[in-house]
């Protein structure tokens, strides 16, 4: 990445932003709007329509007429497919473009930014692309005189509510296996982070995708993400975000619809270091960037860091150095390790949890603070925090910002019950030189993704889902493609 690039697109203005309904752009019902503001240095970029609950029903609405008259899934899996591919090449070609977009919207570092969001944005787009006509139907094997045919078909209308870490990422995941297989889509991108998806779904028209198939309200959850869960014509509601939010959108299934509702929560994820790692030095450069990447903004972060007794002491002090070697600030620069924080409600959340970490007991051995307060923008240094008890508020709520706890271990039984010590259960790792115990680990830590011996980056071949209060269903992988089909059994007597 060129800096002169980047910094020529920072300087480029940003146009108020509006819904997008049946490929159109449009204002609020009511006309209001709200503001977009950086997380950089705290100024206004634009504004966006502060969308209503009519505003989502009309979206709604659309997206229903949309699949009813099969103008997307009646095309044969050729023409989507090459609809599909055509809009993962447009991403790739705007791709430092809609980085640097999502950047001042959201606080992400460029270099993890690019390739996090168009880069996998493309990538999953051109994976679902190629798998949609590889879902074959089923024949049953009936008696003779019967023909049982199994049909998989779109369930038609998807609900997408997407957070503000990896909005276009985690929006691909959503999009890309929703479209492929023919369904009509609704999305309400974060308040903090619409920027990017906007600009995504545009290019998805320009691409050739029909009017009225991708609509994007823009707004506040507690009102169109509201709406999207009590509307009685949402078919598929998908949602990445927090416990809370999962949970309200449970209910609104319930009292509206009974449509299937599919959950990425919060995680607390478990980071397990034996003495036995094959590279100490290595684990602790990776645990490192395991947490405060993104400023810790990450669902899989491996905010707890569970820690062989013998090797406690140096393998905090590595930790340690690894994070002060980090450099926070403007995200936009390349040399930038880790962005902002996303914004001032969410550092003010971040260090509430520092104070409560030291009143119960915790050591701060570096960061804690707020810094580069002089720019306007939120930014927080890497924090770790060392004497973290399994019962302590640290252990047990998520942060989702750049804050490790740090809990000894005697042995694997003890690290085992660690590990699983919490309600959730989105993702962990295990560093141990040892094949059979990590088998072990991978088998008993009750959660989605286990790494061993690495932290992170697995790709969109496997799928990321939780168990526990960390949610259902999966993102990525062929998997995912499951969420937004309905099987059908068509029984002929011959």
């Amino acid at each position: 990445m060129d800096q002169a690039q980047i910094d020529a697109l920072r300087a480029r203005p940003i146009a108020p932003q509006k819904h997008l309904i049946g490929g159109d752009w449009v204002d609020a019902s009511d006309g209001a709007t709200m503001d977009i503001t950086s997380p950089i240095d705290g100024r206004v970029l634009t504004t966006m329509a502060r969308g209503t609950a009519a505003d989502m029903d009309a979206a709604i609405s659309t997206a229903r007429t949309a699949f009813e008259d099969r103008r997307w899934s009646g095309q044969a899996p050729s023409a989507r497919k090459k609809i599909l591919h055509k809009w993962a090449d447009l991403i790739e070609a705007n791709a430092l473009d809609l980085a640097v977009q999502g950047v001042r919207d959201n606080g992400t570092e460029i270099g993890m930014a690019f390739k996090a969001e168009p880069g996998s944005a493309a990538a999953t787009i051109r994976y679902y692309a190629e798998a949609l006509d590889k879902v074959y139907g089923e024949i049953a094997p009936t008696q003779s005189d019967i023909l049982g045919l199994i049909h998989k078909e779109p369930v038609g209308v998807v609900g997408a509510i997407i957070p503000w870490n990896f909005p276009m990422m985690i929006g691909a995941w959503k999009l890309g296996p929703a479209l492929a297989m023919g369904n009509s889509v609704v999305l309400k991108p974060a308040e903090t982070a619409s920027l990017s998806l906007l600009r995504m779904a545009e290019l998805a028209f320009e691409a050739g995708l029909p009017p009225g198939v991708l609509n994007v309200v823009t707004g506040e959850g507690a009102v169109v993400g509201e709406a999207m869960g009590l509307s009685m014509d949402v078919d598929v509601l998908v949602f990445t975000g927090s416990g809370a939010t999962g949970r309200r959108l449970l209910e609104y299934a319930a009292r509206s619809n009974l449509k299937r509702v599919y959950l990425e929560l919060g995680g607390k994820s478990p980071n397990v270091v034996f003495a036995d790692a094959p590279d100490l030095d290595e684990a602790a450069k990776v645990a490192a960037a395991g947490i405060f990447r993104n400023a810790g903004q990450v669902c899989v972060a491996g905010s707890r860091l569970l820690v062989e007794e013998e090797i406690h002491d140096d393998f905090v002090a590595a930790i340690v150095r690894a994070a002060q070697a980090m450099r926070v600030g403007d995200p936009l620069l390349t040399d930038t390790h880790i962005g902002a924080v996303n914004s001032e409600a969410q550092l003010s959340q971040n260090l509430q949890f520092v104070k409560t970490a030291k009143a119960e007991g915790g050591e701060i051995v570096t960061g804690g603070n707020r810094v580069l307060a002089e720019t306007g923008g939120t930014y927080m240094a890497p924090t770790v925090i060392t004497g973290v008890t399994a019962d302590a508020t640290l252990s047990q709520k998520e942060v989702f910002g750049p804050i490790l706890g740090v809990t000894p271990f005697t042995d694997e039984a003890e690290a085992t019950r660690l590990a699983n010590g919490t309600v959730y259960g989105l993702a962990g790792a295990v560093w141990t030189g040892s094949l059979s115990r990590a088998h072990r680990m991978v088998q008993e830590v009750r959660t989605g993704v286990m790494h061993v011996n690495t932290y992170g980056g697995a790709d969109g071949t496997v799928p990321l889902g939780g168990v526990g209060q960390s949610g259902n269903g999966s993102d990525k992988s062929l998997h995912a493609i499951e969420k937004y089909i309905n099987l059908k059994t068509a029984w002929i007597k011959l």
